[in-house]
Protein backbone atom coordinates (compact mmCIF):
# COMPACT_ATOMS: atom_id res chain seq x y z
CA UNK A 1 0.00 0.00 0.00
CA UNK A 2 1.21 3.66 -1.19
CA UNK A 3 1.78 5.80 1.78
CA UNK A 4 0.55 9.66 1.61
CA UNK A 5 3.52 11.73 0.92
CA UNK A 6 5.08 13.96 3.67
CA UNK A 7 4.36 17.38 3.91
CA UNK A 8 7.24 19.82 3.49
CA UNK A 9 7.54 23.91 2.84
CA UNK A 10 9.94 25.70 1.22
CA UNK A 11 11.95 27.38 2.69
CA UNK A 12 14.94 29.96 0.50
CA UNK A 13 17.24 27.51 -0.21
CA UNK A 14 15.73 24.21 1.22
CA UNK A 15 12.48 22.87 2.03
CA UNK A 16 11.14 21.98 6.01
CA UNK A 17 9.68 18.68 6.58
CA UNK A 18 8.21 17.36 10.11
CA UNK A 19 9.34 14.96 12.75
CA UNK A 20 7.75 11.87 10.96
CA UNK A 21 10.09 12.71 8.00
CA UNK A 22 12.85 12.17 10.13
CA UNK A 23 11.49 8.11 10.03
CA UNK A 24 11.08 7.85 7.04
CA UNK A 25 13.33 9.90 5.15
CA UNK A 26 16.37 10.18 7.35
CA UNK A 27 16.32 7.51 9.19
CA UNK A 28 16.19 4.73 6.35
CA UNK A 29 17.47 6.80 3.10
CA UNK A 30 19.74 9.31 4.61
CA UNK A 31 17.89 12.14 2.75
CA UNK A 32 18.44 15.46 4.38
CA UNK A 33 19.92 16.99 7.53
CA UNK A 34 18.16 16.55 10.85
CA UNK A 35 17.01 19.87 12.73
CA UNK A 36 14.91 20.71 15.62
CA UNK A 37 12.02 21.27 13.83
CA UNK A 38 12.58 17.85 11.80
CA UNK A 39 14.54 17.78 8.85
CA UNK A 40 15.73 20.04 6.06
CA UNK A 41 16.18 18.90 2.60
CA UNK A 42 18.00 20.74 -0.12
CA UNK A 43 16.23 21.63 -2.96
CA UNK A 44 18.11 18.85 -5.09
CA UNK A 45 16.82 16.49 -2.54
CA UNK A 46 13.31 17.88 -2.59
CA UNK A 47 12.76 17.77 -6.45
CA UNK A 48 13.68 14.14 -6.23
CA UNK A 49 11.44 12.77 -3.22
CA UNK A 50 8.77 15.39 -4.95
CA UNK A 51 9.31 13.26 -8.66
CA UNK A 52 8.78 9.92 -6.89
CA UNK A 53 5.70 11.11 -4.79
CA UNK A 54 7.36 10.54 -1.54
CA UNK A 55 6.56 14.13 -0.27
CA UNK A 56 4.26 16.75 -0.80
CA UNK A 57 5.67 21.19 -1.09
CA UNK A 58 3.82 24.15 -0.68
CA UNK A 59 5.28 27.32 -1.44
CA UNK A 60 6.03 30.55 0.62
CA UNK A 61 1.86 31.30 0.34
CA UNK A 62 0.36 27.87 1.12
CA UNK A 63 0.09 26.37 -2.46
CA UNK A 64 1.33 23.61 -3.46
CA UNK A 65 4.17 23.02 -5.68
CA UNK A 66 4.26 20.41 -8.61
CA UNK A 67 7.23 19.87 -9.79
CA UNK A 68 7.82 21.24 -12.54
CA UNK A 69 6.77 24.79 -10.48
CA UNK A 70 9.89 23.40 -7.68
CA UNK A 71 12.47 22.91 -10.33
CA UNK A 72 11.76 26.22 -11.76
CA UNK A 73 12.05 27.95 -8.53
CA UNK A 74 15.44 26.07 -8.02
CA UNK A 75 17.22 26.89 -10.76
CA UNK A 76 16.42 30.37 -10.36
CA UNK A 77 17.75 30.57 -6.94
CA UNK A 78 20.73 28.32 -7.14
CA UNK A 79 23.14 28.72 -10.18
CA UNK A 80 23.76 24.84 -12.09
CA UNK A 81 20.76 23.12 -10.43
CA UNK A 82 19.59 21.28 -13.41
CA UNK A 83 23.29 19.92 -13.80
CA UNK A 84 23.53 18.81 -10.02
CA UNK A 85 20.06 17.39 -10.37
CA UNK A 86 20.87 15.25 -13.06
CA UNK A 87 23.92 14.18 -11.55
CA UNK A 88 22.12 13.18 -8.05
CA UNK A 89 19.24 11.28 -9.45
CA UNK A 90 21.93 9.20 -11.27
CA UNK A 91 23.85 8.46 -8.48
CA UNK A 92 21.04 7.86 -6.38
CA UNK A 93 19.24 5.42 -9.00
CA UNK A 94 23.14 3.88 -8.84
CA UNK A 95 22.63 2.78 -5.61
CA UNK A 96 24.49 5.13 -3.78
CA UNK A 97 23.53 7.31 -0.31
CA UNK A 98 24.67 11.20 -1.89
CA UNK A 99 23.90 14.13 0.87
CA UNK A 100 24.49 17.98 -0.58
CA UNK A 101 28.03 18.98 0.43
CA UNK A 102 31.48 20.57 -0.78
CA UNK A 103 31.79 21.19 -3.46
CA UNK A 104 28.52 19.77 -4.35
CA UNK A 105 27.77 16.64 -3.09
CA UNK A 106 29.33 13.68 -1.02
CA UNK A 107 28.66 10.13 -1.92
CA UNK A 108 29.19 6.93 0.54
CA UNK A 109 30.71 3.84 -0.42
CA UNK A 110 28.43 1.04 -1.52
CA UNK A 111 27.28 -0.65 2.29
CA UNK A 112 27.69 2.49 3.80
CA UNK A 113 26.21 5.58 4.78
CA UNK A 114 26.35 8.55 6.69
CA UNK A 115 26.93 8.02 10.24
CA UNK A 116 28.71 4.63 9.75
CA UNK A 117 31.39 5.15 7.54
CA UNK A 118 33.08 8.07 5.94
CA UNK A 119 31.99 9.55 2.33
CA UNK A 120 34.00 8.32 -0.37
CA UNK A 121 33.87 11.12 -2.71
CA UNK A 122 33.56 14.84 -3.03
CA UNK A 123 31.49 15.20 -6.29
CA UNK A 124 31.91 18.57 -8.41
CA UNK A 125 29.35 19.15 -11.11
CA UNK A 126 30.17 20.84 -14.27
CA UNK A 127 29.06 21.43 -17.68
CA UNK A 128 30.78 20.74 -20.74
CA UNK A 129 30.03 24.08 -21.66
CA UNK A 130 31.53 25.42 -18.51
CA UNK A 131 35.13 26.64 -18.32
CA UNK A 132 37.06 25.25 -15.67
CA UNK A 133 40.00 26.98 -14.46
CA UNK A 134 42.86 25.27 -13.03
CA UNK A 135 42.83 26.94 -9.82
CA UNK A 136 38.83 25.77 -9.51
CA UNK A 137 39.85 22.18 -10.15
CA UNK A 138 43.02 21.77 -8.43
CA UNK A 139 41.62 22.93 -5.04
CA UNK A 140 39.22 20.26 -4.58
CA UNK A 141 41.44 17.87 -5.43
CA UNK A 142 43.98 19.35 -2.99
CA UNK A 143 41.04 19.30 0.02
CA UNK A 144 40.36 15.98 -1.11
CA UNK A 145 43.37 14.37 -0.50
CA UNK A 146 44.16 16.58 3.26
CA UNK A 147 40.65 14.71 3.90
CA UNK A 148 41.24 11.26 2.34
CA UNK A 149 39.05 11.45 -0.14
CA UNK A 150 38.31 11.27 -3.73
CA UNK A 151 37.56 13.97 -5.99
CA UNK A 152 34.82 12.96 -8.77
CA UNK A 153 34.15 15.30 -11.65
CA UNK A 154 30.75 14.32 -13.26
CA UNK A 155 30.95 16.08 -16.51
CA UNK A 156 27.10 17.08 -17.99
CA UNK A 157 26.45 17.09 -21.52
CA UNK A 158 24.29 19.07 -23.97
CA UNK A 159 22.07 15.96 -24.01
CA UNK A 160 22.24 15.20 -20.31
CA UNK A 161 24.64 12.52 -20.21
CA UNK A 162 27.00 12.26 -17.66
CA UNK A 163 30.31 11.45 -18.00
CA UNK A 164 32.64 11.01 -14.77
CA UNK A 165 35.95 11.35 -13.87
CA UNK A 166 38.21 10.99 -11.07
CA UNK A 167 40.87 14.05 -10.29
CA UNK A 168 43.90 13.59 -8.01
CA UNK A 169 47.12 14.80 -7.00
CA UNK A 170 50.15 11.97 -8.13
CA UNK A 171 53.77 11.98 -7.42
CA UNK A 172 55.31 9.93 -10.29
CA UNK A 173 58.63 8.50 -9.61
CA UNK A 174 61.41 6.65 -11.67
CA UNK A 175 64.46 4.29 -11.17
CA UNK A 176 67.03 5.65 -13.80
CA UNK A 177 70.54 5.68 -12.88
CA UNK A 178 72.43 8.90 -13.15
CA UNK A 179 73.33 10.31 -16.15
CA UNK A 180 77.43 10.37 -16.99
CA UNK A 181 79.11 13.72 -18.67
CA UNK A 182 79.24 13.21 -22.40
CA UNK A 183 81.13 15.93 -24.35
CA UNK A 184 80.73 18.69 -26.53
CA UNK A 185 77.56 19.93 -27.93
CA UNK A 186 76.68 22.27 -30.67
CA UNK A 187 73.28 24.51 -31.23
CA UNK A 188 72.38 24.37 -34.74
CA UNK A 189 68.32 25.71 -35.97
CA UNK A 190 66.30 24.24 -33.27
CA UNK A 191 68.08 21.30 -32.11
CA UNK A 192 70.94 20.11 -30.22
CA UNK A 193 74.08 17.75 -31.59
CA UNK A 194 76.11 15.89 -29.53
CA UNK A 195 79.14 15.31 -31.18
CA UNK A 196 81.62 12.52 -28.99
CA UNK A 197 79.86 9.05 -30.56
CA UNK A 198 80.62 7.29 -26.97
CA UNK A 199 78.76 10.35 -25.24
CA UNK A 200 76.16 9.95 -27.94
CA UNK A 201 76.05 6.12 -27.35
CA UNK A 202 75.85 6.57 -23.49
CA UNK A 203 73.52 9.01 -22.97
CA UNK A 204 70.97 7.08 -25.00
CA UNK A 205 71.74 3.62 -23.75
CA UNK A 206 71.65 4.89 -20.22
CA UNK A 207 69.02 7.71 -19.95
CA UNK A 208 66.88 7.13 -23.31
CA UNK A 209 68.02 10.84 -24.41
CA UNK A 210 68.04 12.25 -27.59
CA UNK A 211 67.40 9.92 -31.21
CA UNK A 212 70.78 8.90 -32.59
CA UNK A 213 71.52 10.12 -36.95
CA UNK A 214 75.16 8.65 -37.38
CA UNK A 215 76.77 7.70 -34.32
CA UNK A 216 76.05 11.32 -33.43
CA UNK A 217 73.16 11.83 -30.77
CA UNK A 218 70.39 14.73 -31.89
CA UNK A 219 68.73 16.43 -28.59
CA UNK A 220 66.20 18.64 -28.22
CA UNK A 221 66.29 22.01 -26.33
CA UNK A 222 64.77 20.71 -23.06
CA UNK A 223 67.40 17.44 -23.05
CA UNK A 224 69.98 19.32 -23.89
CA UNK A 225 68.98 22.27 -21.33
CA UNK A 226 68.82 19.68 -18.62
CA UNK A 227 72.01 18.15 -19.62
CA UNK A 228 73.75 21.39 -19.71
CA UNK A 229 72.61 22.40 -15.80
CA UNK A 230 73.81 19.24 -14.50
CA UNK A 231 77.40 20.03 -16.57
CA UNK A 232 76.54 16.64 -18.21
CA UNK A 233 77.32 18.63 -21.53
CA UNK A 234 79.55 21.62 -22.56
CA UNK A 235 77.67 23.39 -25.11
CA UNK A 236 78.52 25.99 -27.92
CA UNK A 237 76.78 27.94 -30.55
CA UNK A 238 78.01 27.41 -34.61
CA UNK A 239 80.31 30.39 -34.15
CA UNK A 240 81.84 28.39 -31.29
CA UNK A 241 80.91 30.61 -28.42
CA UNK A 242 80.65 28.68 -25.66
CA UNK A 243 76.71 29.08 -24.12
CA UNK A 244 75.76 29.12 -20.13
CA UNK A 245 72.33 27.54 -19.53
CA UNK A 246 71.20 31.30 -19.18
CA UNK A 247 72.05 31.91 -22.18
CA UNK A 248 70.71 28.72 -23.54
CA UNK A 249 67.24 29.27 -22.11
CA UNK A 250 67.24 32.88 -23.53
CA UNK A 251 68.02 31.57 -27.24
CA UNK A 252 65.91 28.47 -26.65
CA UNK A 253 62.82 30.64 -25.43
CA UNK A 254 62.99 32.51 -28.79
CA UNK A 255 62.41 29.20 -30.86
CA UNK A 256 59.73 27.23 -28.65
CA UNK A 257 57.34 30.05 -26.77
CA UNK A 258 56.45 27.88 -23.99
CA UNK A 259 59.72 26.44 -23.71
CA UNK A 260 60.37 28.08 -19.82
CA UNK A 261 57.31 26.42 -18.82
CA UNK A 262 57.71 23.01 -20.50
CA UNK A 263 61.54 22.95 -19.01
CA UNK A 264 60.83 23.59 -15.79
CA UNK A 265 58.40 19.89 -15.35
CA UNK A 266 60.79 18.26 -18.13
CA UNK A 267 63.75 18.82 -15.47
CA UNK A 268 61.53 17.79 -12.39
CA UNK A 269 60.15 14.64 -14.43
CA UNK A 270 64.05 13.80 -14.93
CA UNK A 271 65.17 14.61 -11.15
CA UNK A 272 62.40 12.42 -10.51
CA UNK A 273 64.36 9.51 -12.31
CA UNK A 274 61.70 9.28 -15.07
CA UNK A 275 62.41 8.94 -18.80
CA UNK A 276 61.02 11.87 -20.58
CA UNK A 277 60.20 11.80 -23.89
CA UNK A 278 58.31 13.71 -26.31
CA UNK A 279 54.63 13.33 -26.58
CA UNK A 280 54.04 15.09 -30.32
CA UNK A 281 52.37 11.99 -31.82
CA UNK A 282 49.61 12.17 -28.70
CA UNK A 283 49.00 15.48 -28.58
CA UNK A 284 50.61 16.15 -25.27
CA UNK A 285 53.97 17.74 -24.44
CA UNK A 286 55.71 14.62 -23.28
CA UNK A 287 55.45 10.72 -22.44
CA UNK A 288 57.15 9.38 -19.57
CA UNK A 289 58.65 6.25 -18.40
CA UNK A 290 59.59 5.04 -15.11
CA UNK A 291 62.65 2.86 -16.82
CA UNK A 292 64.07 2.11 -20.22
CA UNK A 293 66.73 -0.68 -19.26
CA UNK A 294 67.56 -0.50 -23.51
CA UNK A 295 66.84 1.48 -26.18
CA UNK A 296 66.27 -1.91 -28.07
CA UNK A 297 63.76 -3.03 -26.07
CA UNK A 298 61.42 0.39 -24.72
CA UNK A 299 58.05 -0.48 -22.68
CA UNK A 300 55.13 1.26 -22.77
CA UNK A 301 55.10 4.44 -21.22
CA UNK A 302 53.33 5.06 -17.94
CA UNK A 303 52.10 8.78 -18.21
CA UNK A 304 51.06 11.65 -20.94
CA UNK A 305 52.14 14.50 -19.55
CA UNK A 306 51.06 17.96 -20.92
CA UNK A 307 52.08 21.18 -18.60
CA UNK A 308 49.75 24.32 -18.48
CA UNK A 309 50.72 27.55 -16.46
CA UNK A 310 49.01 28.46 -13.03
CA UNK A 311 46.23 30.45 -15.06
CA UNK A 312 45.30 28.06 -17.69
CA UNK A 313 41.55 27.52 -18.53
CA UNK A 314 40.34 23.77 -19.17
CA UNK A 315 37.59 23.35 -21.50
CA UNK A 316 35.83 20.11 -20.85
CA UNK A 317 35.86 18.90 -24.56
CA UNK A 318 39.58 18.67 -25.01
CA UNK A 319 40.03 16.91 -20.96
CA UNK A 320 37.96 14.29 -22.52
CA UNK A 321 39.79 13.97 -25.52
CA UNK A 322 42.92 13.60 -23.70
CA UNK A 323 42.15 11.09 -21.11
CA UNK A 324 40.01 9.09 -23.77
CA UNK A 325 43.46 9.30 -25.62
CA UNK A 326 45.68 8.60 -22.96
CA UNK A 327 43.30 5.61 -21.81
CA UNK A 328 42.94 4.08 -25.10
CA UNK A 329 47.16 4.15 -25.41
CA UNK A 330 47.24 2.66 -21.63
CA UNK A 331 48.57 5.10 -20.22
CA UNK A 332 47.52 7.60 -17.45
CA UNK A 333 46.38 11.51 -17.95
CA UNK A 334 48.95 13.98 -16.26
CA UNK A 335 48.53 17.57 -16.07
CA UNK A 336 51.81 19.63 -14.50
CA UNK A 337 51.21 23.28 -13.04
CA UNK A 338 53.66 25.04 -11.03
CA UNK A 339 52.40 25.69 -7.30
CA UNK A 340 54.50 24.75 -4.76
CA UNK A 341 56.99 23.61 -7.10
CA UNK A 342 55.68 21.02 -9.80
CA UNK A 343 52.82 19.47 -9.57
CA UNK A 344 50.72 16.81 -11.21
CA UNK A 345 46.94 15.98 -11.18
CA UNK A 346 46.17 12.71 -12.53
CA UNK A 347 42.66 12.40 -14.84
CA UNK A 348 40.91 9.58 -15.46
CA UNK A 349 37.48 7.95 -16.79
CA UNK A 350 35.40 6.76 -13.93
CA UNK A 351 32.93 4.29 -13.66
CA UNK A 352 30.67 4.65 -10.06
Amino acid sequence: MQQEPLPGKLHGRHVRMGTEAVRELYDQSYFGKRVREGLDLSLVEAAYLLDRSRIQVSGTRGSPLDFRALFEQASAAEKGFEFRYVVYKDLRERGYYVQPGVPDFRVYPRGGHPGKTPAEFYVSVVSERTPLPLADLAEPVRVAGQMRKRLMLAVVDEESDITYYEAREKAPSGSMPKEEPAGLATLLEDRVVLWDPQGSERLHRDGFYGQPVGGRLQLSLVESAYLLEKGLIKLVDRQGAELDVEEFGRRASTIENDFDMKYRVYRDLRNRRLVVKTGFKFGTHFRVYKRVDAPQKVPHSEYLVHTVSADHVFHLPVISRAVRLAHSVRKAMLFAYQGDGVRYMEVRRLKP
